[in-house]
């Protein structure tokens, strides 16, 4: 599809991520919608940030994978878009809630400045990551008309995010044609819609973030080498598929169980995807299985330098998951209780009606071609009112894999993804 922009910022819905309290004063405001650039934050802020920190939206992406594949089905979102959104969201809680998001977060006894700051920072570094590669976010905040929400909570939010509050009629078919508008225009069209009408009569908030991605291989594959190939599917079935081919020398691991390939992006070669196959007498699942965070730490250091030859589909993946159920399991049961859930911070009353998550909505979108990536995703957290060595190798990617893009200096992880049936 040409050179095109990976909106691997599956992102979507970002929306704020950090707590109420930690909002304080910068120098300037943050402006991430429609592709204005995130100014340079405060010296300090950047000399504070923290990897490790940042690394617990990889933690939770593991978790998410593990919960989300199924052996035969394709798997595909942003751990930093979803755990955004969440973040976001997590500024207008209170109590119990507050407790449990922020574990599931891995976000516990981190002081809200201290997250607000990093998340801060993060996201400065990753747009300032290769001038080679296009990488933009934007964070939007879409209210019902005549509710009254905590204005802490909405300064903080447009302070740091430039997360606007618009009001909508969310009576009006045009509520929904307003928000899907301006996700299209933030991901670069590839998602088009992320709120589907009618919108509940007791919907009170959407928190949405938008990443747009747009980044070439530092080394294309040649379209004259590509030929069709047998891809051998986890039923012992087969499908023919384009294979993109590439000799010359490649980050490159492998033990018993797998290979892997790191490909890089633009001129830094900071961003990169990271592409691991099975052994033939292993699967997939079984890789995800032992598959942790702490495993890709180790793994990610070993790479070193060879010659090969590697064989990667020409593919794209489109995935939509609503993830109430997986992170009910994952311990955030109450934040979904209408009758439990306290997000108080959101809101500027007390008491009833509470407000509650309804739906946290992910959707994500990727093509990977000769010339490059191309990907984007979205994440909307639906807020709702209770009731009211050197060696020669050949790596032939023609069976069940995983990947991954991450961005290596800070070691976020923006999109992963378990491929057992590749679409051309």
């Amino acid at each position: 599809m040409g050179k095109r922009l990976i909106a691997v910022f599956l992102l979507l819905l970002i929306i704020c991520s950090l707590g109420l309290t930690g909002c304080r004063e910068q120098s300037a405001d943050i402006a991430l919608a429609n592709g204005q650039k995130i100014p340079r934050p405060a010296v300090e802020v950047l000399e504070g940030f923290d990897p490790l920190l940042a690394g617990s939206a990889n933690e939770l992406g593991m978790k998410l994978l593990e919960k989300l594949y199924a052996e035969g089905e394709n798997v595909f979102f942003s751990p930093v878009s979803i755990a955004t959104a969440l973040t976001m969201t997590y500024n207008g809680a209170r109590g119990e809630t507050r407790e449990k998001m922020a574990a599931v977060l891995g976000v516990e006894n981190i002081a809200p400045e201290r997250l607000n700051d990093n998340n801060l920072a993060l996201f400065y570094l990753l747009q300032e990551a290769d001038p080679a590669v296009k990488l933009q976010i934007a964070n939007s905040l879409w209210g019902r008309e005549g509710i009254a929400f905590d204005q802490d909570f909405i300064d903080c939010n447009k302070k740091y995010y430039n997360a606007v509050l618009r009001e909508l009629d969310f009576d009006s078919p045009a509520a929904a044609r307003a928000i899907n508008s301006w996700v299209k225009e933030n991901t670069g069209g590839l998602i088009e819609e992320i709120v589907g009408p009618p919108i509940n009569p007791l919907t009170i908030l959407f928190l949405i973030n938008a990443i747009y991605f747009q980044g070439d291989w530092n080394e294309p594959f040649d379209p004259e080498n590509t030929r069709e190939d047998t891809f051998y599917l986890p039923a012992g079935e087969t499908k023919s598929i384009p294979l993109m081919q590439r000799h010359g020398k490649f980050d490159y691991y492998e033990d018993n169980d797998l290979q892997a390939v790191r490909l890089p992006y633009g001129k830094e070669k900071r961003l990169n995807m990271t592409v691991f196959l099975p052994a033939e007498e292993s699967s997939l699942q079984e890789f995800l299985e032992q598959w942790t965070a702490g495993g890709w730490k180790e793994a990610r250091e070993q790479f070193s330098q060879a010659e090969g030859s590697l064989y990667l589909p020409r593919f794209n993946l489109e995935y939509e998951k609503t993830l109430n159920d997986v992170l009910k399991a994952l311990g955030m049961e109450i934040a979904f209780a209408p009758k439990q859930a306290d997000f108080g911070k959101m809101v500027a009353w007390e008491g009833a009606p509470r407000p509650y998550i309804s739906e946290v909505k992910h959707k994500a979108f990727m093509e990977v071609h000769e010339e490059g990536t191309e990907a984007a995703a979205a994440t909307a957290v639906e807020m709702t009112l209770e009731s009211a060595p050197a060696f020669f190798f050949t790596m032939k990617v023609n069976r069940p894999f995983f990947f991954l893009i991450e961005d290596e200096e800070t070691g976020t992880i923006l999109f992963m993804g378990a491929v057992s049936a590749p679409a051309a």
